[in-house]
C-alpha cells in the first residue's frame, strides 16, 4: 500500500496556509493531527508550521505511515480481463459489465468485479458500488489513503455520477424533472427497496429526456443522493420503469437492464483538477 506522496503545487496555485491546503484536499482532521505531531508533512523537504503559507511550485511531501493497513483479501478471478478507463497511483475506474456484482458478500465468493480486479492489483478497496444489473463506470481505490478522501467527495457531492437509462414511456412522455420520493426497505421482499414516506431516507434524482422513440425514452440521470436501487425505484414509482429491470419491471426477463453509468466526475487525491471519465456503452444498449 502506498503511503508516501510527493506533489508539486501547480503554477496557478494561489497561496494557502498548510492547514488550508490539507483542508482543501479533504484530509480528515485526525490525519492532519498525526501529520503535524509526526512532522510527516514537508514543504521543499523541510517541516513547517501549519500556519505558514505554501505557494506555486512548492514540493509537498506527505507520509501516511501512521495509518493501519486496510487490505482486503478478495479471491482473485483470472477468468476475465477488466476494462480500465482510468488509473493513477491511488485510483482505478473500471467499466463494470452488467450481471457482475461489485463486491463479494462472503470470503469464499468469487466472480465479482473486485475479485476480477484483485487478480491484477494487490490492494483494491471499495469506494462506491453499482447494482449487479447496472453497467458502467465504477471507481475503486488502490490505497487506504484514498478511501476517506473519496468518501468525503461523495458526502459533499463533489463526486458526481451520471447515468443513462431507457424507460417505458408509452403514456406520459417525460421531459425534465426531479424525483424526491424517500426510499426505504421493501417490507415483503428483502432484495428490494420501495417508496416509504414514514421511515424512508431522503432520495433525489434528476432526469432529462435525451430522445424518445416507439413508446420508450432515453433519460440522462444525475443523483444528489446514493440510496440502494435509487434510480430504479424512483423511475418505477412514477410509472416509467427501466426496461429490463428484473426487480421493478420484470416484463422482459431475457433482456439486460438498460441502465448504464456513463460518466463519473471526481478529483484524485492531492490534485487540483477534476477528472471526467466516460464509460463506453455496452453493445446491447441502444444508442
Amino acid at each position: 500500500m502506498q503511503t508516501k506522496f510527493q506533489i508539486e503545487l501547480p503554477p496557478n496555485f494561489e497561496p494557502l496556509t498548510i492547514r488550508q491546503l490539507l483542508q482543501s484536499w479533504l484530509i480528515p482532521r485526525k490525519w492532519q493531527h498525526f501529520l503535524r505531531i509526526d512532522q510527516a508533512i514537508n514543504v521543499n523537504h523541510r517541516y513547517h508550521h501549519f500556519d505558514e503559507q505554501v505557494k506555486a511550485h512548492d514540493i509537498i511531501t506527505l507520509n501516511f505511515d501512521f495509518l493501519t493497513d486496510n487490505e482486503q483479501a478478495y479471491l482473485p478471478d483470472f477468468t476475465q480481463q477488466p476494462q480500465i478507463l482510468f488509473e493513477d497511483e491511488t485510483t482505478l475506474v473500471v467499466n463494470k459489465p452488467a450481471g457482475i456484482k461489485t463486491h463479494p458478500n462472503r470470503p469464499d465468493e468469487n466472480g465479482t468485479m473486485l475479485n476480477i480486479l484483485q487478480a491484477h492489483y494487490p490492494n483494491i478497496l471499495i469506494v462506491h458500488r453499482l447494482d449487479q444489473q447496472t453497467s458502467g463506470a465504477l471507481l475503486v481505490a488502490k490505497s487506504t489513503v484514498a478511501v476517506p478522501l473519496y468518501n468525503r467527495q461523495l458526502a459533499t457531492k463533489a463526486m458526481k455520477r451520471h447515468y443513462l437509462a431507457w424507460v417505458e414511456d408509452s403514456h406520459e412522455q417525460l421531459t425534465t424533472g426531479k424525483i424526491t420520493l424517500p426510499i426505504g426497505q421493501d417490507p415483503v421482499d428483502q432484495r428490494k427497496r420501495c417508496v416509504d414516506f414514514n421511515q424512508g431516507l431522503t432520495a433525489i434524482t434528476h432526469y432529462q429526456l435525451v430522445k424518445h422513440q416507439a413508446g420508450k425514452s432515453l433519460l440522462a440521470l444525475d443523483l444528489e443522493t446514493g440510496r440502494t436501487h435509487q434510480i430504479r425505484v424512483h423511475l418505477a414509482a412514477i410509472g416509467h420503469p427501466i426496461i429490463g429491470d428484473p426487480l421493478y419491471h420484470p416484463d422482459h426477463p431475457q433482456q439486460k437492464m438498460l441502465l448504464h453509468g456513463d460518466q463519473i466526475n471526481f478529483t484524485p487525491p492531492f490534485s487540483f483538477t477534476t477528472k471526467t471519465i466516460e464509460a463506453p456503452l455496452p453493445d446491447y444498449f441502444p444508442h
